[in-house]
């Protein structure tokens, strides 16, 4: 079961909202105080995952998100203990809802042929907001400094290639069929394009082509 920090980062991130009841629930009676408490610390998550987006991992000290978040540097240490312990449980956070995400995708009965599960899992990746974005990043800055949040990252790429894999897998008959690494490869390659135009245009267009 995920702990009651983890549940409530769910939804606290969630599109969807949540109402006082649902939270309530989460904390199973618990007080308003401990509700506070880790109101302000997913606030504190929330501030931290936009600015590793922005400025990057080494970039981003703590006197930083303290500053931005509006709390005592005491109590960031009180929360997360480490700039380090922040980190992973920030790429915890994008990997499950991500994860959620994709099976999402992958159960869904709204896409009538398998490319298109495909395609939905490329755009939902290949995306400046979306969650893979910092995952991303720690891919290339973080293997050195934080090697264990780098493994969670690394440990999420080999999931989604699995889940890629069944579906290629599946493929309709096609003169052409990818395999799951060439889709990983496109998913990185679109990422890199779109962070340095900030535009989804060539995107959906390679989509196209590649998986026409």
């Amino acid at each position: 079961m995920p702990s009651t920090v983890l549940r409530l980062c769910y939804a606290f991130f969630s599109p969807k909202k949540v109402s006082h009841l649902e939270t309530t629930r989460i904390y199973n009676g618990k007080n308003m105080p401990n509700l506070e408490t880790s109101s302000k610390k997913l606030k504190v998550l929330h501030t931290a995952v936009d600015l590793f987006n922005i400025n990057g991992f080494h970039n981003t000290g703590v006197d930083l998100i303290v500053k931005k978040s509006k709390i005592p540097k005491a109590t960031f240490y009180n929360y997360f203990h480490s700039k380090e312990r922040l980190v992973e449980t920030c790429l915890t956070l994008q990997k499950s809802r991500l994860k959620e995400e994709v099976l999402a995708i992958v159960y869904s009965h709204r896409y009538p042929k398998t490319v298109d599960k495909i395609k939905e899992i490329v755009c939902l990746h290949v995306d400046v907001n979306s969650f893979y974005h910092l995952l991303f990043k720690a891919i290339f800055e973080i293997k050195q400094i934080y090697p264990r949040a780098y493994g969670m990252a690394v440990e999420y790429r080999k999931w989604l290639l699995r889940e890629l894999f069944d579906l290629v897998f599946s493929l309709e008959s096609r003169a052409l069929k990818p395999d799951a690494n060439m889709v990983l490869n496109l998913i990185d390659g679109l990422m890199l394009q779109t962070l340095s135009s900030n535009s989804l245009d060539e995107r959906d267009m390679v989509l196209e082509w590649f998986l026409i």
